[in-house]
């Protein structure tokens, strides 16, 4: 098997793993490993590309917090179908975004996300709220809101935007973290899915590397779903470890497509 087809797959299952162990964080990976680590050369296509493996990551790693009871249905549907507008939107403005000014302010976003990662505290939250007619005066707006910014984000840097999801269902509904990672999960997969389905029509998704990414990553997902749940105490710290790799990794980008923004201008 060539290197970069290895390459591919370890990738895939980095990206798998975090998404199912702590909502998010593969996605944010997945675009600068396939630049750097795969060696694709545009930009786009390592977006497009990256959406299809985070959609379908995702959506493995759902499964299997749907069979614990982990996902609050009514709030992650209504998320992603909010959020779902949000990334059409966001992917159309991408791509027509110079591809090093769009790696230069990924960096960035990396940047801020790590930093937000490395602030959150523990929330042990309410485990029997419900969106339902009682509730829904008070939960509809923020799930309504939250999801088409957080979609808008989705799209346009071809993320899954999970590490923006998780916060954003526990501030909208004070939900437990456990039920938000799960519950976040139905939203990337929508996310990521809109983004793709978007980049996929203007050919800019590398179907092979994608293939490759998609066979590590699943069984990355179902494993990290399943620490999840074993983890409680220890996810708080690979949260904080991983948000100083999220930070490390997005100043690189970010310098790096400043530098050749300079050397192309």
């Amino acid at each position: 098997m060539p290197l970069a087809d290895i390459l591919a797959l370890g990738s895939g299952g980095l990206v798998g793993l975090t998404l199912g162990l702590i909502g998010g964080g593969g996605s944010i990976l997945a675009v600068p490993l396939l630049i750097y680590v795969v060696g694709v050369g545009s930009t786009h296509i390592a977006i497009g590309t990256s959406a299809v493996a985070v959609a379908a990551n995702a959506a493995a790693g759902a499964v299997f917090h749907a069979r614990a009871r982990t996902v609050k249905w009514p709030c992650a549907i209504v998320f992603a179908v909010s959020g779902i507008l949000g990334a059409f939107i966001g992917a159309k403005i991408g791509k027509a975004v110079n591809g090093q000014v769009l790696l230069s302010l990924f960096g960035l976003v990396m940047v801020a996300v790590g930093v937000s990662m490395s602030r959150r505290r523990n929330n042990v939250g309410d485990p029997d709220i419900r969106l339902e007619q009682e509730t829904a005066r008070r939960l509809l707006p923020a799930l309504i809101g939250y999801g088409l910014g957080v979609g808008i984000l989705s799209g346009f840097f071809g993320i899954g935007g999970g590490f923006l999801i998780v916060p954003g269902l526990i501030g909208a509904t004070n939900m437990p973290i456990l039920y938000a990672v799960g519950s976040s999960l139905v939203s990337v997969a929508a996310f990521g899915a809109a983004t793709a389905s978007s980049y996929a029509v203007s050919g800019l998704v590398d179907w092979r590397l994608a293939a490759l990414m998609l066979a590590g990553g699943a069984g990355g997902a179902l494993l990290g779903a399943a620490l999840s749940r074993r983890l409680a105490s220890g996810k708080q710290v690979l949260s904080r470890i991983f948000a100083g790799v999220v930070i490390v990794v997005g100043l690189y980008v970010a310098i790096h497509g400043v530098i050749s923004l300079g050397f192309s201008s």
